[in-house]
């Protein structure tokens, strides 16, 4: 059996695993537990009721955390010449057409978003292997395919992010960092959890909101009581 570590074994005093949090007692608790040498990323994962088989059922879309994500985004823009100064200027950290096309389809990976004009799709498209499979592929939906990359560009540095649902219906996703104030990531779980619930599809059937847990990096995983939140919500 694998020795814990110290600060595993005090984390393990603190926590009850069958205890259903409130959001506020919940961030407080991950807070006071034995800190690491980095500011840990904050997420959530939202257990949903969908019925995954079903094409009709996927929860997917994008919200801007009224706090930011605290996570500096690599960012990159894909498009003709005369969009890559205004990219440039909005913050976009990488700009390029066919040659930056070419570098991502050899491997290169070291961005965590792209934005794309509708006019480079085509090229674009044939990075599904590459963009796909990590998350990056641009999309309409999302705001990431658009002929106006000064707003794209401004809005995912501000902290716009992308939710959608996976395999099992669960959606996860980061809201911040460990050092936020307290209420400033209630306020950014509010915000992506009310994003989620506008997003239930029409054909969802029974109960939509099924779980919800609240982790750090090197933190627990922590049940929330979700009626808390979701009385506040509407739904």
């Amino acid at each position: 059996m694998t020795k814990q570590s110290k600060r595993i074994r005090e984390i393990a005093t603190k926590v009850d695993i069958n205890k259903k949090y409130n959001l506020k007692d919940a961030i407080e608790l991950l807070k006071s537990c034995p800190p690491v040498k980095f500011d840990q990323t904050v997420e959530i994962a939202l257990m949903t009721g969908i019925d995954t088989k079903k094409s009709d059922q996927q929860v997917r879309g994008t919200v801007s955390l009224p706090n930011g994500t605290g996570k500096r985004i690599v960012l990159v823009v894909i498009a003709r010449s005369d969009k890559h100064k205004e990219a440039t200027d909005a913050g976009a950290d990488i700009v390029g057409s066919d040659d930056l096309i070419e570098k991502i389809k050899g491997g290169w990976t070291d961005f965590d978003a792209v934005i794309a004009t509708p006019d480079m799709m085509r090229e674009v498209g044939k990075l599904g292997k590459v963009l796909g499979p990590r998350g990056l592929m641009p999309t309409p939906k999302a705001g990431t395919v658009t002929n106006d990359v000064v707003k794209a560009v401004q809005e995912a540095k501000a902290g716009k992010i992308e939710y959608k649902s996976d395999k099992t219906g669960a959606v996860n996703s980061l809201v911040g960092k460990l050092s936020f104030d307290s209420q400033k990531l209630v306020q950014n779980i509010e915000a992506i959890l009310a994003a989620i619930i506008k997003s239930k599809p029409v054909t969802a059937k029974g109960q939509y909101l099924k779980g919800l847990y609240l982790s750090s990096t090197m933190g627990p995983g922590l049940k929330i009581d979700l009626s808390s939140i979701t009385e506040e919500q509407g739904d």
